[in-house]
C-alpha cells in the first residue's frame, strides 16, 4: 500500500465518523419529544461524538510513536 492510499483511507475514516455523528443527530430530531427520548438522546449524542475524539487521540499517539521510532533508526 502506498503512502497516498494510506492518506486517503485515513481521511475516509474521519469523514465516515463525522457523517455518523451527523446522522445520529438527524435521527434524534425525528424522534418524538419525550422525557425518555431526551435523556437517551443526550447520551447517544455524547457517545457518537466521542468516537471521533477517540479516533483523533489514537491517531495522534500513532504519529508520536512513528516519529519517535524514526528518530531512533
Amino acid at each position: 500500500m502506498t503512502n497516498q492510499n494510506t492518506q486517503n483511507n485515513i481521511y475516509d475514516l474521519e469523514e465516515r465518523i463525522f457523517q455518523f455523528a451527523k446522522d445520529v443527530r438527524l435521527f434524534l430530531k425525528k424522534l418524538p419529544s419525550t422525557l425518555n427520548n431526551h435523556e437517551d438522546g443526550q447520551q447517544l449524542v455524547r457517545s457518537s461524538g466521542s468516537i471521533g475524539a477517540n479516533y483523533i487521540e489514537a491517531f495522534e499517539i500513532y504519529l508520536e510513536f512513528s516519529f519517535c521510532h524514526l528518530g531512533f533508526i
